[in-house]
């Protein structure tokens, strides 16, 4: 469809670009709508003092539980190492953990939450334990599957510091699993790259660093 624009009055306001801000509020608004018609559905009573601003606190918590890589990879990258070369950087066994982490299940976005245990043997690089937490925070706040998580910890440490071996250990728990089953127990999951498939005794070495056997 064309616009003669011989028509348009010069004197008419001029519409205002909605800025990002106001974008955003706008989206938000719309989700919470959506929200009250779920919630609706599904039955509670959305006048009480309880529940008056539910479905804004739902949208937001939902935003709030899924932002930790909203960036994408490059937010990686803020992750600095705090040794990139020299003899003090070599064959250093680093682990930390536990790192509780908590994110959403992406095959029903009810929470998934857990632990995890980190470990990597240095070839050039280090990074400090705070930067080792902050990953897996960062790649955990997201809608995810409790069976990537492991090989995305173990991917984004082997693109940061290229080392010569990657173990992740995770103790996870969600909410979907227990509604199916309230006494499943905790899932444990494991990878093992480089050294670390190589070499029991440093497989023994991190366990026990991590406090998981005895």
């Amino acid at each position: 469809m064309s616009v003669d624009l011989a028509v348009v009055d010069p004197k008419a306001p001029v519409a205002t670009k909605l800025s990002p801000q106001q974008t955003w509020d706008e989206q938000l608004r719309k989700f919470e709508r959506y929200a009250v018609e779920i919630f609706t559905a599904l039955g509670p009573e959305l006048g009480t003092r309880a529940t008056r601003e539910a479905s804004q606190r739902f949208i937001h918590a939902l935003f709030n539980a899924t932002n930790g890589f909203e960036s994408g990879r490059h937010t990686l990258n803020l992750l600095s190492t705090e040794c990139q070369s020299g003899p003090a950087c070599r064959e250093a066994h680093v682990v930390e953990g536990p790192i509780r982490f908590l994110g959403l299940c992406e095959r029903h976005s009810f929470l998934l939450f857990g632990h995890a245990y980190v470990g990597y043997v240095a070839r050039e690089r280090i990074m400090g334990i705070c930067r080792l937490r902050q990953l897996v925070q960062l790649l955990t706040v997201q809608f995810i599957g409790q069976e990537m998580i492991r090989q995305q910890i173990a991917d984004a440490i082997e693109t940061l510091l290229q080392p010569l071996g990657v173990a992740v250990y995770l103790e996870t728990d969600h909410h979907c699993a227990h509604m199916q089953a309230p006494s499943r127990p905790v899932s444990h999951w494991m990878v093992w790259r480089g050294n670390y498939s190589l070499n029991s005794a440093l497989q023994a070495e991190f366990m026990s660093a991590c406090g998981l056997e005895g």
